[in-house]
């Protein structure tokens, strides 16, 4: 038997409690882990109010991104992996397969080898918004050399990682935030532009920083009536990446994106599994991580984003003993959707 934060009802953090689970053997293909520390994005918090995209089947646990050590495997799975420490790729289902717990029961597929040179804590943090940043750059929208690349909600876990992923492949990266609040952290994080829109046009200045091209990618988490200057600032055969909804209001199609070929698409992701694309991703993440650890001039490029360092991070606990009071940080703090990362 195991502690783990459970709900049995919808609404803000305060639904959130403790609860001892009875911990269930892996069934075929699936591994169980002894968790030693949890990410927590913002998916957990929308899953729990219930505005999360799987809508939670009550009683429930939570939790996404996760690092533990395998102690046993199901049918199916190698049993060399017992003992071996690995990350957790989010994407999956909460209701199946929540992991903000002692022990947790995955799928072997999700499991994602992490540098020997980081934490638990850290190797928790960085999954969610490296993959989505990934698929959709990378992957899909093969950013390259003398590329533009708008990244709104710059200063989230994703916009940052999009920052350092746009740097490594040899593009350029306009930063999207609402307030001057942010840009010199943004500047000094790796955006070679940013724009403030509260004080600034966004379609004039990516005209100016373009030379009139536009952006030929825009990564967007958003949604809503914002797209409309978006596609504006745009490049002709450009693609606009909507991989969230954080306006909550409804997304038009645009009526400048007629005639100059731009591609809009809904994004996650979970549309590389089943192609050579995930294993790909997690090489590609894990290789640059393990740099940047190891050398001054790799961290430059691609420079971790870790708990105990930057803001607007995914945030990762360590397993301990003092499961109650991690727990009043937690739904004090970060569920409430504070951004800044804290050592616990």
């Amino acid at each position: 038997m195991s502690q783990a934060i459970r709900f049995d009802r919808l609404g803000g953090p305060e639904v959130l409690h403790f609860q001892d689970i009875d911990d269930r053997p892996p069934g075929a293909g699936e591994v169980s882990l002894k968790v030693e520390a949890v990410g927590l994005n913002r998916a957990e918090s929308m899953y729990y109010h219930g505005s999360y995209m799987e809508r939670p089947e009550l009683p429930s646990g939570l939790g996404y991104e996760a690092v533990g050590t395998v102690t046993a495997v199901g049918a199916g799975v190698e049993a060399s992996l017992v003992g071996r420490r690995f990350g957790i790729i989010p994407g999956f289902s909460m209701n199946r397969y929540p992991v903000l717990a002692e022990t947790a029961v995955v799928p072997a597929s999700v499991l994602a080898s992490i540098p020997e040179n980081l934490s638990s804590a850290e190797g928790a943090a960085i999954w969610m918004q490296y993959c989505t940043a990934y698929g959709a750059l990378v992957f899909f929208g093969k950013v390259s050399i003398g590329d533009f690349v708008i990244i709104t909600a710059a200063s989230s876990s994703v916009g940052l990682a999009a920052i350092q992923i746009v740097k490594a492949e040899g593009g350029t990266s306009i930063a999207v935030t609402r307030t001057a609040a942010k840009k010199q952290r943004l500047l000094a994080l790796g955006a070679d532009h940013v724009i403030v829109t509260n004080e600034e046009d966004l379609v004039a200045r990516v005209e100016d920083i373009t030379d009139g091209k536009g952006a030929r990618v825009v990564f967007d988490p958003i949604g809503g009536g914002g797209v409309n200057a978006l596609a504006q600032a745009t490049a002709n055969g450009g693609t606009i990446f909507i991989y969230g909804m954080l306006s909550g209001q409804p997304t038009p199609l645009p009526m400048s994106v007629f005639g100059r070929r731009i591609a809009m698409y809904g994004y996650t992701f979970q549309e590389l599994k089943n192609t050579t694309g995930w294993e790909e991703m997690k090489r590609y993440i894990y290789d640059r991580i393990a740099d940047a650890r190891s050398s001054r001039r790799s961290r430059a490029r691609f420079n971790l984003l870790t708990p105990s360092r930057h803001t607007g991070i995914s945030k990762a606990t360590s397993r301990s003993a003092k499961w109650s009071s991690h727990f009043e940080l937690l739904s004090g703090r970060y569920l409430k959707g504070v951004s800044e990362p804290h050592a616990l």
